[in-house]
């Protein structure tokens, strides 16, 4: 009986975990002045960020390292939509 115990925490352990270890992540729209830039790009998130509120800030903090700024988070999303985002995002396709 013990035995059948720990199986099934370790079950549903596993199945809690899964979520939580899902790719994340996100698209977004940014700018840069002087002169006038704009682009579209694709880039991953930890778990914990995987909304786009969460995301805004980062995505912010990680793109001003190249001098860009955010303009928005069009969405989160996991793997799955990375292959039909890649083309579009270009030259900032998980840059950052």
């Amino acid at each position: 009986m013990t035995h059948l115990r720990t199986l099934l925490f370790a079950a549903a352990a596993s199945l809690m975990a899964g979520p939580a270890l899902a790719d994340c992540y996100a698209d977004y729209r940014a700018k840069m002045d002087n002169p006038l830039r704009l682009h579209y790009g694709v880039i991953e998130l930890p778990a914990d960020a995987c909304s786009v509120g969460a995301a805004a800030p980062l995505i912010a903090a990680r793109i001003a390292q190249g001098g860009w700024e955010l303009l928005q988070v069009v969405s989160v999303f996991d793997s799955s939509g990375l292959t039909p985002r890649r083309a579009d995002a270009g030259e900032f396709f998980l840059r950052f």
